[in-house]
């Protein structure tokens, strides 16, 4: 049984490892140059609305997930959590880590008043968007994104 815990920034070079093992992650992150993403750390850790998250299995980062409380007035003033960056090590795929990172993810941000987990899907990740309906999400909006920069 792993343990999902708060992510340390000795975590950083594991997380970067898993983000850039697939074909999209591999194309966009830059795992050679680990400044960027130990100041996106600083960030994220010192903000109460976020929860970067790792597995760990005999010490090992496995897993990881960041979680992102969101207040708002919508939905009678609703708070819901975003999860974005989930991903599980080549080694443990298929093993049902994925499942328990994202049972993780919906207590965590019930414990934190939130009524709607929501997340993304790369629209050619079809496994993934498989195994999240599995999860019981829904496919209920299109998304939109444009690049600032």
């Amino acid at each position: 049984m792993p343990i999902i815990e708060r992510a340390r920034a000795e975590d950083i070079p594991a997380i970067v490892a898993m983000l850039t093992d697939d074909p999209l992650g591999a194309a966009r992150e830059t795992p050679d140059d680990l400044t960027p993403y130990l100041k996106a750390f600083e960030v994220i850790d010192a903000d109460p609305h976020q929860y970067l998250a790792v597995a760990r299995r005999d010490g090992r980062v496995v897993g990881t997930l960041q979680l992102t409380v969101l207040p708002g007035l919508s939905r009678t003033a609703a708070t819901r959590a975003q999860v974005e960056g989930v991903r599980v090590h080549a080694d443990e795929r298929g093993g049902g880590l994925g499942t328990e990172l994202l049972e993780w993810a919906e207590r965590e941000a019930g414990e934190r008043g939130c009524v709607l987990l929501q997340l993304t899907s790369d629209a050619t990740r079809v496994d993934a968007r498989r195994f999240y309906e599995h999860l019981g999400y829904e496919a209920s909006h299109v998304g939109f994104k444009k690049p600032l920069a």
